[in-house]
């Protein structure tokens, strides 16, 4: 395959870049991260679970995280399932409350039925303003939750 000249050099700026917001994240980031995976870990010890949602590729990275935890996320190690629930991986659900209830109270409806105080929500949204994802926090919150934003 051919590859121009420009065409590589722009892959390699963009891998650059890349490399550039990771470092700074590792600055940043390091300590609410470790904090965030603190209050999971105590959560779960005490029983509870984790609910994450968000919308379009925030749900899927929802669902993967949720994945992570219900399986194994280090093949070298064997450990339990942890309970997490993906709260937009069910479109039935989903459909039936955006029909019902409006779409603005998909992931607040689900926060009621399944979360207990103690437990963690974790809504994830690119912009931070996801309507949705707000008013889910927002239920958790109200619940007696543990609330987290991922943005």
């Amino acid at each position: 395959m051919d590859v121009d000249g420009a065409r590589v050099r722009f892959a390699a700026s963009v891998l650059r870049q890349a490399a550039a917001a990771h470092e700074e994240a590792a600055g940043v980031c390091s300590g609410p991260i470790a904090e965030a995976a603190r209050l999971i870990g105590r959560a779960l010890a005490a029983g509870g679970h984790v609910l994450a949602f968000g919308n379009g590729g925030s749900a899927a990275d929802a669902q993967h995280f949720v994945a992570e935890l219900v399986g194994r996320f280090d093949a070298r190690r064997n450990r339990r399932a942890l309970p997490a629930l993906a709260l937009a991986a069910d479109p039935s659900v989903v459909t039936a409350l955006a029909n019902d209830l409006g779409f603005d109270q998909v992931f607040a409806r689900q926060v009621e039925a399944f979360g207990r105080p103690g437990d963690v929500a974790l809504g994830i949204t690119t912009s931070g303003r996801s309507p949705n994802v707000l008013a889910g926090l927002s239920a958790a919150r109200a619940r007696g939750l543990v609330t987290m934003g991922l943005t």
